[in-house]
């Protein structure tokens, strides 16, 4: 698992990278956890780790720029219920139930390429060997006429 990048929030909405000496935007935030990096963010006043709040800021940017996030009944049933229902549920399962899906996603893509590769190589395989192999012609040979069958035989090479 990547190191956790630890950032730190300043009042002024900044937010230092402490790994680079550098302050960087949610954008870039956003590209590091993209990447594949967990972060930390420390409110530099304070100490209190505001992770969970830069995180959902970034969602909420995310949802701003695509113009929907969630479905609004969803929405409705947060606020509703806020930390009694909503905040077990998604403490305890919705991380788990997205990286289920996640792992069923991948699984269910690798299998589907694999049938799509035995597709092809059935095809070139088909295009190969059933030109010689001809069930269908002996059978058709007892439907024609006898005049036919010696236009066929004459036909051939």
């Amino acid at each position: 698992m990547a190191q956790k990048v630890v950032l730190k929030k300043y009042a002024n909405r900044r937010i230092y990278d402490t790994e680079k000496s550098a302050y960087i935007t949610l954008e870039q935030v956003c590209e590091l956890i993209k990447g594949g990096r967990q972060v930390s963010v420390i409110d530099a006043r304070t100490g209190e780790d505001v992770t969970a709040f830069i995180l959902s800021q970034i969602i909420v940017e995310e949802a701003k720029n695509k113009n929907i996030l969630l479905p609004v009944p969803f929405l409705h049933l947060v606020i509703q219920h806020g930390e009694n229902v909503l905040g077990e549920f998604f403490e305890k399962y919705l991380e788990l139930t997205i990286r289920n899906y996640l792992f069923y996603k991948a699984a269910f893509d690798e299998q589907f390429n694999r049938w799509l590769d035995v597709g092809k190589n059935f095809s070139t395989i088909a295009q190969k060997t059933l030109p010689a192999a001809t069930p269908w012609e002996s059978l058709l040979d007892l439907f024609l006429s006898p005049g036919k069958k010696a236009e066929k035989k004459d036909s051939q090479p």
